[in-house]
Parts: structure tokens; C-alpha cells; sequence
């Protein structure tokens, strides 16, 4: 696995999630806006990981973990209103 490869496109997503919210293109509170940070944190861990730089692991890690735990009462509470 390519380490520059993998958190180059992490951090590709998390940026253009980024600049999508700040040009009021997606809602931070979005499902796509969550899902983005998601993976693009998740793909900057792994690279994070893979050249042993543990304080990004864990603030990607964490990173992961808040936006996952929001896409998830997004998902929860979507499933109650309908």
C-alpha cells in the first residue's frame, strides 16, 4: 500500500467536504457531509498508520469516530420520521 497515495485522497475528501460545506453546498449535519469526513479520515489514519505517525492516527481516529457517531443519529433519527 502507498501511504502518500491513500492520505492524499483522504485528505482530498475531507477538503472537498470542507469547501463544500463552507459554499453552503452541503449541511454539516448531512449524511453526505458525515459520510465524507468518514472516509476521508479513515483513509488519512490508515496512511497515518502505515508511516507510524501516531498522533494523526489518533486525531483521524477520533476524527472517524464523531462524524461516524453523527451519521449514525442522522441515519437513526431519519428512520423515526418516516
Amino acid at each position: 500500500m502507498n501511504p502518500t497515495l491513500i492520505g492524499s485522497i483522504g485528505v482530498t475528501i475531507l477538503l472537498i467536504a470542507f469547501a463544500l460545506n463552507l459554499l453552503h453546498v452541503l449541511n454539516a449535519n448531512s449524511p453526505a457531509y458525515l459520510s465524507m469526513n468518514v472516509v476521508g479520515s479513515v483513509l488519512a489514519g490508515i496512511s497515518s498508520y502505515l508511516i507510524g505517525f501516531i498522533p494523526f492516527v489518533v486525531l483521524e481516529g477520533v476524527w472517524a469516530l464523531v462524524a461516524g457517531a453523527g451519521l449514525i443519529r442522522h441515519l437513526v433519527n431519519a428512520q423515526r420520521a418516516s
